[in-house]
């Protein structure tokens, strides 16, 4: 079904529009307008509802055609149908020298509207409406519960969000022990539980209740420990395109237990960062949980993040790399005091501090502002201690560009 947004300051009018194009059961309307909108607030309904048509009346044509001016410069492909009260001639050149080609008007016959909604489902087709809508989606997954990963999360999005023109999106995605809000020490009630509820009909007015500005970033947290809410693919995949329209950089973190919703997101991600630290068990899991990502043919997106290293650590970045046959992107040193004084204030990692500056590095890395270096300490042969596993999988390339790309 086409998504139509009706722009029509004539209540009467809109009102038998409206019901002319229901009773077609071809179009969903996801928003009216009894004025005409300000540019920013088209902009804004635009993003908020991706619409693939626009039913603009041309009441007053000036005001028309600053709405298809705009159109045609910042959405092209979105279709628009001029409406209005009469077929009369000079209202209908006028329309045409405006660039629509499609109109209609009272009574709305039902059948001139059958064809005009076919003309622009065609067109629809050929050349969708192109919304600006960011790639940057990244998912931050855990070995196993405790090491770390909404840390990581949380400081790689506050380091994104300090990069100019970046708006960025921190969601917790964790809806049995999800911490971002306990972190930055939110009071927001609203969490994804409600963004999920609402998922088919966030917009601009809505969507600022659920978040809260932390910073220069918004950040979305999991809410109370509900054991019995269940979110939905198609709940998720509606939160996504939201977010995606509105935000340059998207952050999600992930429980680690890999339900259905968030292999969706896994899916949808341009990265996932499998978080591990230098300890067998977490070691352990992380390889299980590659072997399945590959599986799933997501082997490719998959970059490692070793947390709480340290020169002393049993297992180096080098073996580890030998076993999970992916390298380690980055390697975030173990400041516990350094965290700890965080989470006490409720904010981010001092940037100044050799942790603060490595999470700097890493978004750079995203943002692909600087090349990451790669542990290259001779290779030592550390798989032994999974030798019942199977084999290591080898279908990242093991070129750090483009891990980092």
């Amino acid at each position: 079904m086409l998504r139509g947004l009706v722009i029509c300051p004539d209540s009467d009018l809109a009102e038998r529009l409206e019901q002319a194009l229901s009773e077609t059961g071809q179009i969903v309307l996801v928003r009216d307008l009894d004025r005409y909108p300000t540019e920013l607030e088209f902009m804004r309904f635009a993003r908020a509802h991706a619409p693939q048509v626009v039913f603009l009346s041309t009441e007053s044509l000036p005001q028309a055609t600053e709405i298809i001016r705009l159109v045609d410069r910042e959405f092209p492909g979105l279709q628009l149908v001029a409406v209005h009260r009469s077929t009369d001639p000079q209202v209908l050149l006028d329309i045409m020298r405006a660039g629509i080609r499609e109109f209609l008007s009272l009574p709305f016959a039902r059948q001139a509207i059958y064809e005009t909604l076919a003309r622009v489902d065609e067109l629809a087709q050929k050349r969708p409406a192109a919304v600006n809508a960011t790639d940057q989606l990244f998912a931050f997954l855990p070995s196993k519960q405790g090491v770390g990963t909404s840390t990581v999360a949380l400081n790689a999005a506050v380091a994104l969000s300090r990069n100019p023109e970046t708006g960025v999106l921190l969601l917790d995605m964790d809806l049995t022990s999800g911490i971002i809000g306990f972190m930055l020490k939110l009071n927001n009630a609203h969490s994804v539980v409600e963004a999920a509820e609402n998922a088919h009909s966030l917009d601009e007015s809505l969507w600022p209740q659920l978040v809260t500005r932390v910073g220069q970033m918004d950040v979305l947290h999991s809410g109370r420990l509900n054991p019995d809410f269940r979110i939905e693919s198609s709940q998720v995949r509606n939160l996504l395109e939201f977010a995606r329209r509105h935000y340059r950089a998207i952050c999600v973190d992930l429980s680690g237990n890999l339900e259905r919703y968030s292999l969706e997101i896994m899916h949808e991600a341009k990265r996932i960062f499998l978080v591990v630290t230098p300890e067998i068990p977490s070691l352990h899991l992380a390889r299980e949980k590659f072997n399945f990502l590959n599986s799933l043919e997501l082997g490719d997106r998959v970059s490692v993040l070793l947390n709480r290293g340290h020169k002393r650590s049993v297992v180096s970045p080098a073996q580890i790399e030998d076993l999970l046959g992916v390298p380690v992107m980055m390697n975030f040193s173990n400041d516990y005091q350094g965290v700890h004084r965080a989470l006490q204030s409720g904010r981010a990692v001092d940037q100044t501090t050799e942790l603060g500056k490595q999470f700097i590095n890493l978004a750079n890395a995203i943002l692909e502002k600087k090349s990451v270096e790669v542990d290259t300490t001779t290779k030592k042969r550390f798989s032994e201690y999974f030798s019942i596993l199977p084999g290591r999988y080898s279908s990242v390339s093991a070129d750090p560009k483009k891990t980092a790309s």
